[in-house]
């Protein structure tokens, strides 16, 4: 796939950033569903990866739950091979995993899904597993966190790194930039991405969080979401052991 330009302005802070978090010789997995994050997160890290000589490799999770899930297992299939990246692929029974645990089917996807990142890094001899969580993210767990009920560490939200598994850390780069940017960057890129249709229904509080709340709070604070993001910065910083 042919490099094509980047946002003079988005760019320097994804590799500042990123620079925090990886350095060469380190083997990064990238967890790839296709959705619009992650297939920036895997575009700007090939990029990256030539001039910074880290090795490069993606995991797909196929959970199984959609009538569409096998497409995008393809999508991101094809993508890794345009980019001549290697894609290791899981299929997860999510539903069984939500049952046996008494889990939420998202919980259970979510737990089916870590235990594949921890397999397929190990098998791989990862050193990091790179997320596509970006300020957005943030700001929604925040939250999500706020509502459910939440002590000190909850205003933390997602930590932009954490252990995964004995050698093996999650990273999240793109914590730095937002939903907009991440989408701009596909745009500018010539990238198209899958569309989870899940992520519209408002029943899950997350995308009511996404869709109602944060859009009626910026009616008010215009720059609530870059707010909370800076709040859960300084509080990691300033307290990564709560």
């Amino acid at each position: 796939m042919a490099k094509k330009s980047f946002n003079a302005s988005v760019l320097p802070r994804m590799r500042t950033f990123t620079a925090q978090l990886i350095g060469p010789k380190d083997c990064v997995l990238v967890g790839l569903s296709g959705g619009a994050d992650s297939v920036c997160l895997l575009h700007f890290l090939h990029y990256l990866s030539s001039t910074q000589h880290f090795a490069l490799a993606a995991v797909h999770v196929n959970h199984q739950l959609r009538a569409d899930a096998n497409k995008d297992q393809s999508f991101c299939e094809e993508l890794c091979a345009r980019l001549d990246v290697e894609c290791f692929v899981r299929k997860v029974e999510a539903h069984r995993m939500s049952q046996q645990f008494d889990l939420s089917p998202e919980h259970g996807a979510r737990k089916a899904r870590y235990e594949a990142f921890e397999e397929i890094a190990k098998k791989w001899g990862a050193t990091k597993l790179a997320l596509g969580h970006h300020l957005d993210d943030q700001a929604e767990t925040i939250l999500l966190n706020l509502l459910r009920g939440t002590q000190a560490k909850g205003l933390c939200g997602i930590p932009v790194r954490r252990p995964l598994c004995n050698g093996v850390e999650i990273v999240r780069p793109l914590l730095c930039i937002s939903r907009q940017e991440t989408e701009a960057y596909l745009s500018q890129n010539g990238l198209s991405h899958v569309t989870d249709q899940t992520n519209f229904d408002d029943a899950f509080t997350r995308n009511w969080i996404r869709q109602t709340l944060l859009p009626l709070l910026e009616t008010k604070q215009p720059q609530i979401r870059l707010h909370l993001a800076k709040l859960a910065q300084e509080l990691g910083t300033k307290y990564p052991s709560i």
